[in-house]
């Protein structure tokens, strides 16, 4: 009987979460705007992954019998200062910025959403200490903080995401710690604490799953956020370094050419504004779907 009851439950709440995920669906599909978003994320990510197919030559492959060409049938974003093909450096280049973006949002979403769970759950002297840490992190403007990690670390795209990923940190603490204090009221909190569950297995299996809404509209909002300054710090020297066809080492490459090949700055600079178009469109349109005021 226990097992059977057991089992009805899991049906249940298996047919709940199913029902939220259609509710949210629905809700995103009525917003053109975001569905434009994830669209554009799904063809960058598409184009990320099969880059090797999609662009005509390696991302360093030299040419220079075609140095400065501009834009052609043979080289489709014209050519660069040593003849490469920009069209091919800036596909390659997806992979770099796109994982940037990805990586160093995950490092901020673990351990701001350990640390933010963490002090909501038991407040006090521990809840001080982790906020007014992360109030230090976020009093420094977070393009400057970087730059400065960076400079300390040493010029290198791991150190870059490193850098951006500990500047991303305080914007989910926040935003996990005031979802949680929410939540750890609730009845279903207080069970867990009857039957003997420790603190660990309450934060990670019921407080964070239950911060998941305001998590994934932040996420998504971070990773454009973190590829502008990915490409900043990339732009400035700091980040991927030549030869890799990073978007924001592409534009700063570019930028001493502007009037004999404005090919070179201004197609990378377009391929990061559509991404992080794409991602602040999405972003927005989950945050309308996913708010509770919206769905009476």
């Amino acid at each position: 009987m226990a097992t059977e009851a057991t089992t009805v439950k899991k049906a249940a709440v298996a047919r709940k979460q199913r029902t939220r995920f259609q509710e949210t669906w629905r809700r995103l599909r009525k917003n053109r705007w975001a569905l434009a978003g994830l669209t554009m994320i799904v063809l960058l990510g598409l184009v990320a992954i099969f880059a090797d197919f999609i662009a005509p030559y390696g991302y360093n492959e030299q040419n220079y019998f075609r140095i400065l060409e501009g834009p052609s049938r043979d080289n489709f974003l014209g050519t660069d200062n040593l003849g490469r093909d920009v069209f091919s450096r800036i596909v390659h280049g997806s992979r770099l910025s796109l994982s940037i973006g990805f990586i160093t949002t995950s490092i901020g979403l673990t351990v701001g959403g350990f640390l933010g769970a963490v002090a909501a759950f038991y407040g006090g002297r521990v809840d001080n200490l982790i906020m007014r840490f992360m109030d230090i992190i976020l009093a420094i403007p977070g393009f400057i903080f970087a730059i400065a990690l960076v400079s300390a670390l040493g010029p290198s795209l791991t150190n870059l995401m490193i850098a951006v990923g500990i500047n991303t940190i305080p914007y989910f603490a926040r935003i996990i710690r005031s979802s949680v204090m929410s939540t750890k009221e609730n009845e279903f909190i207080e069970a867990a604490r009857v039957i003997g569950s420790s603190d660990l297995w309450i934060i990670f299996k019921h407080l964070i799953p239950n911060s998941l809404a305001p998590i994934l509209v932040q996420a998504t909002l971070r990773i454009g956020d973190t590829i502008i300054i990915a490409s900043g710090l990339s732009f400035l020297g700091l980040g991927a370094q030549p030869p890799l066809p990073e978007w924001g080492a592409l534009l700063s490459a570019g930028r001493g050419y502007l009037r004999v090949a404005w090919w070179m700055a201004t197609f990378p600079g377009v391929a990061i504004m559509v991404t992080v178009l794409a991602f602040n469109l999405l972003g927005d349109g989950l945050r309308d779907a996913l708010d509770p005021r919206l769905k009476n």
